[in-house]
């Protein structure tokens, strides 16, 4: 995607710091909110640059250079960025994922990492029975029959039940153990995979591969890491049932889209939910051309306006936990960085609150 917004002129040396913060969730609420204010009472200014779409390392580069903390939604803070920025001391994630993050660099560089654990796993949850339920039922397709004029109510327009089935998770944590507390009234047998989980309740832990070739459903809730990069790909769609429903809530990089299509087509996977995608927004995935066979929607499992309000509280307090000497909750990595209030170049355009849109 292009970006729309002119490169901020580099500031000149005046006045001293009395810290920005930089702010990429798209609906982070105006200042006029609570969540502002508490900001702008604490002294940091509100340099807005929200993340509409695909954005650059060296995009975010510009954007960071000059802040002190960041509440963000998954821009790519990459080494080279974090590099490029000497004060931040805090990035806090409105969400719960940090794999858009090098951990470890910030670990390096003393910048503290929050997410804002808790606050979306029943959203998450949710969504993910729906989408189970929705990929079973054809609910989708049906629905785009009914609009096209068809009356399909026989054949291969009918769906399949949940109740019955044996569902399979992968990641025991806690949005994949609130997914079991769902399930648990849909008359399904549960199992789960998880390397750090020998026992869980409601769940029958077993290992990866009976978990493969056992489960009508699987439903993956696993960070991506290097471990799990295409976790799902054709050597494991081929180990499991034939015609088995897959929903992934997770990321997308966990399953290797390319061989989850060529399965949909050829029926070894009957019909796939997804809210996460290798690339965001899928505008090259096979996928988007199964619409019979898939449920797609813009990873937005996580999203609810509960669940927004509570991850950009959680994400502004951290940062002024941060700032004032105390300990963030939903803590990452840990920062031996302060607030700074030595002197630090800076003009009236970076004064400013900047709306800096990517599309």
């Amino acid at each position: 995607m292009t970006e729309s917004a002119a490169i901020e002129p580099e500031p000149e040396r005046g006045a001293a710091i009395g810290s920005t913060v930089l702010i990429t969730w798209p609906d982070y609420p105006d200042d006029s909110s609570g969540h502002a204010r508490r900001l702008m009472a604490a002294d940091f200014r509100l340099r807005r640059a929200p993340k509409l779409g695909a954005r650059s390392p060296e995009k975010l580069m510009e954007l960071v250079r000059h802040c002190t903390a960041a509440i963000v939604s998954t821009d790519p803070f990459t080494a080279e960025v974090l590099a490029a920025a000497p004060h931040l001391g805090i990035i806090s994630r409105v969400g719960v994922g940090t794999d858009s993050i090098d951990l470890a660099a910030a670990a390096a560089r003393g910048i503290s990492v929050t997410a804002a654990k808790g606050s979306n796993e029943s959203a998450v949850a949710e969504h993910t029975i729906g989408l189970m339920l929705a990929a079973l039922r054809k609910t989708v397709a049906q629905d785009t029959w009914l609009r096209a004029g068809e009356w399909r109510r026989t054949g291969d327009a009918l769906g399949r039940d949940l109740g019955g089935k044996t569902v399979g998770l992968v990641g025991l944590g806690t949005t994949g153990m609130s997914v079991a507390r769902l399930l648990s009234g849909f008359a399904v047998t549960v199992i789960g995979y998880d390397p750090v989980v020998t026992r869980a309740d409601g769940v029958t832990v077993v290992s990866l591969p009976e978990l493969l070739r056992t489960a009508d459903v699987i439903s993956l809730h696993c960070p991506l890491t290097p471990a799990t990069a295409n976790l799902i790909d054709a050597k494991a769609i081929a180990a499991m049932r034939r015609g088995m429903v897959l929903v992934n809530t997770a990321r997308g990089g966990v399953v290797d889209e390319a061989a989850l299509a060529e399965a949909l087509r050829n029926g070894q996977v009957a019909a796939a939910g997804l809210d996460v995608f290798h690339d965001e927004p899928p505008q090259a995935s096979a996928l988007l051309a199964l619409p019979d066979r898939t449920v797609l929607t813009p990873h937005i499992a996580g999203l609810t306006l509960e669940s927004v309000e509570a991850m950009v509280d959680h994400a502004t307090q951290a940062v002024l936990d941060w700032a004032a000497g105390r300990v963030p909750t939903g803590l990452v990595t840990r920062s031996s960085r302060k607030r700074l209030s030595t002197a630090y170049p800076h003009d009236q355009e970076h004064d400013r609150e900047e709306k800096i849109n990517e599309r």
